[in-house]
């Protein structure tokens, strides 16, 4: 792991998932300078054939993965869909930027959006080499496709949970389900402070453990606590109890700035 700080400017950047609501955050940011973020009639990650010719056109420096099929509950309901899009699709990238650095003998960054749902979100504060034990389906898809991101030799996988403060349409919230939540503008910040790291491997990025109620009330005052049974009982889904991230390793990048 290196912590230095990459000084390269006018850095070419691809963003995958641009539709999507961190994709879209992180367009509104402006924090990204030349940032490139096609359609995904121009881009879909299950056409290699697009992928080639985006990365053949506009010689990427840095790659930010957005793209997957988000909803759990869409992934338990369709899992041959889940699969195809978030290992097939992420799958289809990594050959194609394993391809395009052979060829044109120049390494890609690719920052790949993961999931705190590879852990087995328990007894939570777990770290980057903590045990690994996803709860369902969508979990499953994320883990296996870090295990194709890890081919790429510039490769940074960021495990986290996020919201969107201006989309809590919920008027209830369970006070005993605990993650490191973290508002999609912070995310988005944090991204752009990886970026700029030398940095490669696996990190966790959220907030301080906090129960979801507690995370959300702060954004939405009229919020009602419930309980995590509440929520399940009419779900055929597994939902996280504790799956709050340690963030050692992610304070220690943000301090080598």
């Amino acid at each position: 792991m290196i912590f230095g700080v990459l000084l390269k400017k006018n850095r070419k950047i691809l963003l995958i998932g641009g539709s999507g609501n961190l994709g879209t955050s992180i367009i509104k940011s402006r924090l990204f300078k030349n940032l490139y973020f096609p359609a995904k009639k121009n881009l879909n990650l299950t056409s290699r054939k697009s992928i080639r010719k985006i990365l053949n056109n506009h010689k990427f420096d840095l790659v930010i993965n957005c793209a997957a099929m988000a909803s759990i509950l869409d992934c338990e309901r369709n899992v041959t869909k889940a699969i195809n899009v978030n290992i097939g699709g992420t799958s289809n990238l990594v050959k194609e930027i394993l391809r395009h650095e052979i060829n044109y003998k120049r390494k890609i960054k690719l920052i790949h959006i993961s999931s705190d749902g590879v852990y087995p979100s328990q007894k939570g504060n777990y770290s980057e080499r903590g045990p690994l034990g996803p709860y369902n389906v969508y979990g499953w898809t994320k883990l296996a496709s870090e295990f194709v991101v890890s081919l790429v030799n510039k490769h940074v996988i960021i495990r986290t949970r996020f919201f969107d403060k201006e989309k809590i349409k919920f008027r209830k919230s369970a006070n005993d389900i605990f993650t490191s939540n973290i508002e999609v503008n912070d995310l988005v910040e944090a991204i752009k402070m990886i970026s700029l790291k030398s940095f490669i491997g696996v990190i966790n990025v959220g907030s301080k453990r906090r129960s979801d109620y507690v995370a959300y009330k702060w954004f939405k005052n009229n919020l009602k606590p419930c309980k995590r049974k509440d929520i399940t009982k009419n779900l055929n889904v597994n939902l996280a109890k504790d799956s709050s991230m340690n963030l050692n390793l992610f304070n220690k990048v943000k301090k080598n700035l």
